[in-house]
C-alpha cells in the first residue's frame, strides 16, 4: 500500500550535509488523509525539514504546519484547528538492532524504513495525526448536550448524589 502523502528520499541522495526539503500536500492527498484520520477536512498541510544521513540512518528535523477541521466529540459540529509542530525523527533500517540508551524528552522518535529510501511524507502525516486534539469540543457543545438530555459531570456520580441529599436536609 502506498501512503496518501508519500515523499520518498533516497539515502544515496541525502548525504552527510544537511539537505533542506519542503513538502506540500495537494487537495487529493489532503482529502485522502482527512478520510484516514477521521477528519472533516485538511485545508492545508506543509512541512519544511532538514535531512542528514548518518550511515544507514537518517535524521529529519523540521516543522509541520496544517489547518484541519475535526468533528466535535459531543455535537459533531466542525472544530477548526491550526497545527504548528516541530519534529525530530530518526529513520532506522527495518530489522536494525535498537540502540540501548535511556530515553530523555529530547530524544528523537524512531521510524523504520525498508529499501534505500525514507518516506518523509508519511512521517509528516503520522506526526499530524499525533498532534490532533483527541477530544475536540465546539463552542456551545455543553448547551447542546444539556438540551438533548445528557447530564454533565457535575450532575452525575457520587458527589452529585451527596449534593442532592444536602439540598433535602
Amino acid at each position: 500500500m502506498i501512503p496518501e502523502f508519500s515523499r520518498l528520499y533516497r539515502l544515496d541522495e541525502i548525504g552527510g550535509a544537511p539537505r533542506s526539503v519542503t513538502l506540500e500536500a495537494d487537495a487529493e492527498e489532503r482529502a485522502a488523509l482527512a478520510e484516514r484520520f477521521g477528519l472533516i477536512a485538511i485545508d492545508r498541510l506543509s512541512a519544511s525539514a532538514e535531512l542528514v544521513s548518518e550511515g544507514d540512518r537518517v535524521i529529519a528535523t523540521g516543522r509541520i504546519e496544517a489547518a484541519v477541521t475535526q468533528a466535535c466529540v459531543a455535537s459533531g459540529d466542525p472544530v477548526p484547528a491550526v497545527l504548528a509542530e516541530d519534529f525530530a525523527l530518526r529513520f532506522v533500517p527495518e530489522g536494525a538492532a535498537p540502540e540501548e540508551v535511556e530515553l530523555e524528552e529530547s530524544d528523537l522518535d524512531e521510524l523504520c524504513f525498508s529499501g534505500g529510501a525514507v518516506d518523509l511524507g508519511e512521517a509528516v502525516a503520522q506526526t499530524v495525526a499525533l498532534a490532533l486534539d483527541p477530544f475536540p469540543r465546539a463552542p456551545g457543545a455543553e448547551e447542546k448536550l444539556r438540551a438533548a438530555g445528557v447530564i454533565g459531570e457535575e450532575d452525575a456520580g457520587p458527589f452529585a448524589a451527596l449534593k442532592a441529599l444536602k439540598d433535602k436536609l
